[in-house]
Order: C-alpha cells, then sequence, then structure tokens
C-alpha cells in the first residue's frame, strides 16, 4: 500500500517476443477516482506476459514466455518495487499463464508452446523450487494452423476439493486434475472435458459459488457455460456468443464479478468489453462497450473499476463500472504502457 493508493503491477511484451516493453511496470491507483500514475519499470524481465501473486506473503510471479520458457519471482518492497527471488525453467516453449494454489504450496505453469502444465514448490517465503512434475498434453484439434498440437494456455486451480483445471486450445480439450501435495504431482481426475471441434478454449472464469464456470473459445469467439460439479465433473449448460460485433472477434480474458451477477469477456478485433448478466440459465448478453482500442488482451475488475490492458495500443483503458447494471464507462485518458499483456491488482 502507499499513501496515494494501492499499488498495481503490469505485465507485457518485451523485445523478445516482438513488444516493446520492458518488463514489469508499477503503478499508484486511486481507489476513489480509479486513475492509475505509472512508476516506471520495477523489473526488467524478459516478456513477462502473465502476473500472479502470493495468496500470504508479498511475493510476484511471472511467467517469461519465451522459447525456453521460465518462471521468475521477486520480494514486492515499497511503491511496488520487486526484488528478484530467483527463476526457473518451465520445462516448455512460451509460457502464458501461471497461478499459485489456494494454499500457497505450489505455483502451476502452462506452457503454450508445447502444450504442458508445470508444477513448483513453494517454499515458507514463497520461493520456486526445482519442478516436480512436468505433465504433456497430447493431440490435436481441426485448425491447421492454431490447433497442429496441444497449446496449454490457462491453468486455473480450485478451492477444497475442487479440481485444478488446465485450459488447452489446441486439443479443444479441459483437463481436470488433483494435486499430490506429498510429491509435488499432478494426477488426471477423469477423463478430459472435450468443447466442440475448432473451439480453441482460451481461458475461464469461476462463479463465486463454486458451482458455475466460463470458458471462452478464442478460435469460435464463444462462451460455453458449465456446470462443475462436487466430484469435480463439467457438465455443459450452453452456448452463447462472445461478442454481437461483425467481424473477426477473439475473446481473450473472461471474469464473473465478485457478486457473480455479471460476466465480462475481453474481445481482440472487435475492440470490446462483452458484459452478461448470469441471472438465468446462461448468460444474456446486456452491453457491448468499445474499449478504445482494437487488442485487449486482459482486464482486471478491481473494487468498481475495469483495468483493460491494450496490448497493441500500448495502453491500459480504465472504466468505471456501474454496480447495479453491470454495465463499464470510461473514465480519464489512457495510461501509456508498452504492449501490456497483464494487470495484477
Amino acid at each position: 500500500m502507499s499513501g496515494q493508493g494501492e499499488i498495481v503491477h503490469i505485465g507485457g511484451y518485451t523485445a523478445q517476443s516482438g513488444g516493446r516493453g520492458s518488463g514489469i511496470v508499477a503503478a499508484h491507483r486511486d481507489p476513489t477516482t480509479g486513475a492509475l500514475t505509472p512508476l516506471g519499470t520495477v523489473a526488467v524481465t524478459a516478456s513477462p506476459s502473465f502476473l500472479a501473486r502470493h495468496p500470504t506473503h508479498p511475493v510476484l510471479y511471472a511467467v517469461n514466455e519465451l522459447t525456453d520458457g521460465e518462471v521468475s519471482a521477486w520480494r514486492v518492497g515499497s511503491e511496488g518495487r520487486l526484488d528478484p527471488l530467483g527463476s526457473r525453467s518451465t520445462g516448455g516453449a512460451e509460457p502464458c499463464h501461471l497461478a499459485v494454489l489456494p494454499d500457497g504450496g505450489h505455483l502451476v505453469a502452462a506452457n503454450y508452446g508445447s502444450g504442458s502444465v508445470a508444477v513448483f514448490p513453494l517454499d515458507a517465503q514463497g520461493v520456486p523450487g526445482e519442478r516436480t512434475d512436468l505433465v504433456v498434453h497430447e493431440g490435436h484439434g481441426p485448425d491447421p494452423e492454431r490447433q497442429d498440437g496441444a497449446h496449454a494456455h490457462m491453468v486455473s486451480p480450485g478451492a477444497g476439493r475442487a479440481p485444478l483445471l488446465a485450459v488447452d486450445l489446441g486439443t479443444d480439450s479441459v483437463y481436470r486434475y488433483d494435486l499430490d501435495d506429498a510429491s509435488g504431482r499432478l494426477v488426471p481426475r477423469g477423463p478430459r472435458i472435450r468443447t466442440a471441434p475448432g473451439t480453441g478454449p482460451r481461458h475461464l472464469a469461476r462463479h463465486p459459488d463454486g458451482r458455475r464456470c466460463y470458458l471462452v473459445g478464442e478460435l469460435d469467439a464463444s462462451v460455453t457455460a458449465y456446470e462443475l460439479t462436487h466430484d469435480g465433473a463439467l457438465h455443459q449448460r450452453g452456448r452463447v456468443e462472445a461478442s454481437e460485433r461483425s467481424g473477426h472477434v477473439q475473446p481473450s480474458e473472461v471474469a464473473v464479478a465478485p457478486d457473480g451477477r455479471f460476466l465480462y469477456v475481453a474481445n481482440r478485433g472487435a475492440g470490446t468489453l462483452a458484459v452478461f448478466t448470469l441471472a438465468g440459465e446462461l448468460p444474456e448478453l446486456v452491453a457491448e462497450v468499445d474499449t478504445g482500442g482494437e487488442w485487449p488482451r486482459h482486464f482486471a475488475l478491481i473494487g468498481e473499476h475495469v483495468y483493460v490492458a491494450d496490448e497493441r495500443a500500448d495502453m491500459v483503458r480504465v472504466f468505471r463500472r456501474d454496480i447495479e447494471t453491470g454495465v463499464p464507462e470510461a473514465v480519464g485518458e489512457p495510461v501509456v504502457v508498452p504492449s501490456p499483456t497483464c494487470v495484477l491488482p
């Protein structure tokens, strides 16, 4: 925390991945106005495309989305300063997502390029140890360019006995795993959940009720609703379009509002943030808001504000979200950040 407000960190692409950033950027956030004041680059590191925090320690993690992928860790200091704690190989190519399990004991990462999921133990200070597992997915989908092989795109840990869900764009699948704490290895919980061919599942969002979850298809511009049962099975409830806009639509991030009433989906190409009410059996579109750029790669819901990172427009756009209607409205001027891909509260 700072006297001027909260600190957020922003990841992005550097020159190693064709981006314009230099590493992880810190910014002050004013909780009242939502305004972001950049503090500059606080960690020079290669293509930190996705970030995560430890649940109890002041430690921040990033994937380094490179051909020889890595995860890196830093201790968070005052004013968002980052002091390096070390890096570990992910054992795969182009890691694009990572998450810390709720108990803070392990870190998991998704290797997009090689379609695998890596596991790292975290010590008492949250520092990653040597990798304990690397599960490689196999298969392909009908799209010869995007689904020539497995492409793990997200890892979503569950609370309690809920499974870890690994979303794979290349195999049109969601894999379910339990983590054996003693060995640090992933144990499959039943067969994988297959989506419709050509969906290209990218990210999913879990509902606060622990039962519902929503999966976005990057390749078919869809949102599929699922019911997650007590035994870890996923039952499809139905599918809706991610956008009503014409032309190329490529969904990226998806999130459920903390009160569970609304679902948000960022649509690249269309340059929109779609808002769905979750009052019925399936998500129902209530608004689709222009983000001011073409390529909203990621967004974060923080309080009553939404922060949209547009990778190609080199900006983070701030929106105020109407809590009753769920609809966001842009406030202030865009914040200049080179090639941003992730906003971390």
